[in-house]
């Protein structure tokens, strides 16, 4: 199938309303230095100059809702009535960008008692009539009914064209039946109410069977023949819900015949405003656009910058690819590969790639497992294939041979030049390592591209992907493999299903590559995070997950019985005390004791408005009382028994003897990478049992345990992004700087400091870290507030650098939205102009101390590749990195080769960021984790 777009260029109608809403959600909270928010303007502003580059139109017009209700709003109460009211900060963004839009000269249209659907479907209707050719450029599925010989859809979100026969293929039916096909399975996007009992596949059936909605009311008798479940009753359905089908079917019509004094010819493109642009740009922050109006060469880069990744250049306009012209997503053109012919003539078609997107099926989400089953590849939008490599249900077709399509893909999977897309790929890279393939050319990861671009989403998986930034909703495992006990495993799915899955998953990760990859080059700093950091550490973490720790099991099992007694003799302590027996676990019963029977003070209610006996609550009940002290233990052993003493052995996998943990990039919001699986970083290090438990981490023969730590880190941040001289000449001079902090603090010689006033200096120089209040420095050091706000304020009479670092972060926060790592990483903060007294503190402390937790991320992370690049270079020490918690990396390394590697580690590690102030390593080395921090 192609789509015929002449050389001349058609009528451009966009759906202003459709690109705002997409352009708010889909963007970063972004914001000027006023803090007036600016990501939506900036959004639409860069995808109708996106449509410009594609298109070059004569004749353009960009068409917005008008405030107000419509003529639907009359035929039916609850029409959009669900929908909740317009956020304020998209809605004070809708005058500011009205005005811009008009300064560049764009026709622009807001009609009132009528959608903007109504408008451009009346000027694309009149257009059409007179053999002109339209392009409609939304994400609105209604707009389908407009679709014609002259009429096409984009939708530039996914940069796919929708003709005649592609919505015939995505929807099922043809333009002509689109507005029945909403009809009757209603859209809950607009609320309009459809049939009862009808959905997407019922309403395909019927409208296919037989025809649209009054042809369906002609033909009730005939219903019954079709073949769809549920036919036999849906006559009775209809009827019964007639004036409900008839109503959607008048909601989902777009008005064709609105009143118009402006014809379609005359909405041309006019000259720029320049001194408004100017205006506008200066005050919403778009620093480039208002640089390149300054140099007189805006009305050119305006047009040129957006031609990335389009499905047309306007060049291209004859010969438009017949794959990205396909309704989106459609699996016409994947491939299942049983043959060596088609298997041949991939191999070339991949060796000749710059760029393709691949995914690897598996039996298991544990790599250390995991039998490969198949690999699906796409090279192009729409183009994929799968290649079955292990499918064992019965009548299987036969497979190609799986060494020799593997040795075939090796070379073209190790070339370097050959560069690679994929989602999670240091799952992929290891898989694939298992057999002896070492992935190479890796391009970009959409999973990490989505990270970079904004961490504070938690949803940075394909489905949650797709549905964002491709509005596609992807089948899910879930689907084709069921759920539970009874869910299959990949190698069991009958092939047609597996192999259209895994090509959509290859499909969907190109497409998603070619939606990030704009906005990441956008922004050269997070470019540098993602290509310099991320995407080189996946393989990193690869190889350390590969490679697991040693573990003692007996010690462990022995620990275990240890906490069991310690737990038995507690309960017994807690009963007397109680005077009762009850369950330590259970939150009613510890309620019912503390606040019932031994009426202790409540400091603090659950959402619900119970007394609350969380760990905070218990924390300052046990300074009094002896119960809730005995309580706080008993959490914290039996959280240490169930999570790492008990745990830890049934975690030793078969294959290696090791404990192999798994490192998640994409979840922390600062850049620190996370474990799971068992979680290796939350093994206390100060208190005893914590201490006991990393005992068990042990070396293998012949070797010792290093583990190098950053020393204070983030304090060493502090000083170089504040700048103040005091901390940076006590880092310069090697001072120990909590003993510094308190010489200054305290005004006495740093020989005359004590431990109390030292520790009092920690608590300070740690506290301004974590934005740490009066109140709170005044409770860990249990002195009165005006004793901790006077130290707080000699603190900052001493280091005003750090005070003005604090203002400058908070101001810059307020303005922008987000925070900074030095390596440019981004961290947005939702709350911190929030009218909420407490979220806007709450935001600001983030803020303090973000680019400080980021930067310590950055830089251990870049540790990381460096010595790893240093370790792979180096394979005759047999050095092992196995280890990452929080600043400290632990090493397995030979005894004979200990000295060499630990000097050769401190450097790498003390040089991974230049900063003003020496960054410092401290090595421990020993028999096991313990000893050697």
């Amino acid at each position: 199938m192609s789509i015929e777009i002449p050389p001349t260029p058609p009528f451009v109608l966009i759906d202003g309303s459709s690109y705002l809403y997409r352009a708010f959600y889909a963007s970063p909270p972004l914001t000027n230095s006023q803090g007036e928010p600016t990501g939506a303007m900036y959004g639409v502003l860069n995808m109708i100059r996106s449509m410009l580059v594609q298109v070059n139109p004569k004749h353009l017009a960009v068409v917005f809702d008008a405030k107000g209700k419509t003529f639907r709003d009359e035929l039916f109460s609850d029409y959009k009535s669900h929908r909740p009211p317009m956020p304020d900060d998209l809605r004070s963004q809708i005058e500011p960008l009205h005005r811009m839009i008009t300064a560049l000269g764009l026709p622009m249209l807001v009609i009132e008692g009528v959608e903007a659907d109504d408008v451009i479907g009346t000027l694309a209707t009149r257009a059409a009539q007179q053999g002109q050719n339209v392009l409609i450029s939304t994400g609105d599925k209604d707009m389908a009914q407009l679709v014609g010989p002259h009429i096409t859809l984009i939708n530039t979100m996914t940069n796919t064209l929708l003709n005649t026969e592609g919505v015939q293929e995505k929807y099922g039916v043809g333009p002509e039946l689109i507005v029945d096909f909403l009809a009757l399975m209603g859209d809950s996007s607009d609320n309009i109410p459809g049939v009862p009992g009808i959905g997407e596949k019922t309403a395909q059936a019927l409208l296919q069977g037989i025809g649209g909605i009054n042809t369906l009311y002609e033909n009730l008798d005939k219903i019954a023949t079709l073949s769809f479940r549920g036919s036999k009753t849906m006559a009775e359905k209809l009827v019964a819900n007639r004036e409900m089908a008839l109503l959607s079917q008048q909601l989902a019509t777009i008005k064709c015949d609105v009143e118009l004094d402006l014809p379609w010819d005359q909405l041309v493109i006019n000259t720029l405003d320049t001194e408004q642009l100017k205006a506008d740009f200066n005050r919403y922050g778009f620093k480039r656009w208002l640089k390149e109006l300054e140099s007189g060469v805006f009305e050119k880069t305006f047009l040129q910058q957006g031609a990335v990744n389009t499905v047309f250049k306007k060049t291209d306009l004859e010969t438009t690819s017949n794959v990205d012209s396909k309704s989106t997503l459609s699996d016409e053109f994947y491939e299942t590969i049983l043959a060596q012919a088609s298997l041949d003539k991939w191999l070339a078609k991949l060796s000749q790639a710059d760029c393709f997107a691949f995914d690897t099926e598996t039996d298991s989400l544990d790599t250390q497992l995991a039998r490969l089953i198949g690999l699906s590849f796409a090279i192009s939008p729409g183009e994929a294939i799968y290649i079955p490599l292990g499918h064992d249900y019965l009548g299987a077709p036969n497979q190609l041979d799986f060494d020799l399509v593997l040795n075939s893909l090796k070379p073209i999977l190790e070339n370097e030049a050959i560069k690679k897309v994929g989602q999670n790929l240091k799952f992929d890279f290891s898989v694939l390592k298992t057999h002896n393939i070492t992935l190479n050319g890796i391009q970009f990861d959409t999973m990490l591209g989505s990270y970079v671009l904004n961490s504070i989403s938690r949803r940075h998986d394909m489905d949650s992907l797709a549905e964002r930034y491709l509005e596609h909703k992807t089948v899910s495992f879930e689907e084709i493999a069921g759920k539970g006990k009874s869910q299959l495993t990949f190698n069991q799915i009958e092939l047609e299903i597996a192999a259209k899955y895994a090509a959509e998953d290859a499909d969907v990760t190109l497409r998603l590559y070619q939606a990030m990859l704009p906005q990441v080059k956008a922004e050269p700093d997070l470019d540098h995070v993602l290509q310099k950091i991320e995407i080189p550490l996946l393989t990193v973490l690869a190889r350390m997950e590969r490679t697991g720790v040693l573990i003692d099991s007996n010690m462990l099992h022995q620990q275990s019985i240890a906490f069991e007694k310690e737990m038995r003799v507690i309960e017994q302590d807690a009963y007397l005390l109680a005077g009762e027996e009850f369950n330590l676990a259970s939150t009613k019963q510890l309620q019912a004791i503390f606040y019932d029977k031994l009426q202790l003070p409540v400091l603090k209610k659950t959402p619900k408005g119970a007394p609350s006996t969380d760990e905070e609550v218990l924390e300052e009940l046990a300074l009094t009382y002896p119960l809730p002290k005995l309580l706080l233990r008993y959490r914290t052993i039996a959280k240490l028994k169930n999570t790492y003493t008990d745990k830890l052995p049934s975690l030793i996998h078969p294959s290696s003897g090791r404990v192999h943990t798994s490192y998640q990039q994409a979840v922390a919001a600062t850049g620190r990478l996370s474990s799971t699986d068992p979680n290796l970083q939350n093994i206390p290090v100060r208190h005893e049992d914590g201490r006991r438990i990393r005992q068990a981490f042990i070396a293998s023969p012949e070797c010792k345990i290093v583990a190098a730590d950053y020393s204070q880190i983030e304090l060493r941040i502090m000083a170089h992004l504040s700048q103040d001289e005091g901390l940076l000449n006590a880092f310069a001079s090697g001072l120990d700087i909590h003993k510094a902090t308190a010489a200054e603090i305290f005004n006495v010689p740093l020989d005359s400091v004590t431990s109390d006033m030292r520790r009092s200096a920690k608590a300070i120089n740690f506290g301004l870290i974590y934005g740490m209040s009066e109140f709170g420095l005044a409770k860990q050091l249990n002195i009165s507030r005006q004793d901790a706000k006077e130290y707080m304020q000699r603190y900052f009479e001493r280091y005003p650098g750090v005070l003005d670092y604090m203002e400058r972060t908070r101001q810059f926060a307020a303005e922008q939205g987000y925070v900074r790592t030095l390596q440019g990483r981004r961290l947005y903060l939702p709350e911190i102009r929030s009218s909420n007294g407490m979220r806007r503190k709450a935001a600001e402390r983030e803020a303090i101390n973000a680019p400080m937790q980021g930067t310590a991320a950055d830089i251990i992370k870049l540790a990381m590749i460096a010595v790893d690049k240093w370790v792979y270079d180096n394979p005759n020490y047999n050095i092992k990195m196995i280890m990452q918690v929080h600043d400290e990396l632990v090493f397995e390394v030979p005894e004979i080769y200990l000295e060499q590697v630990t000097e050769q580690i401190r450097v790498l590690m003390e040089s991974a960021m230049p900063l003003d102030v020496p960054l410092q390593v401290d090595i421990g080395i020993g028999d096991n984790w313990d000893e050697a921090h």
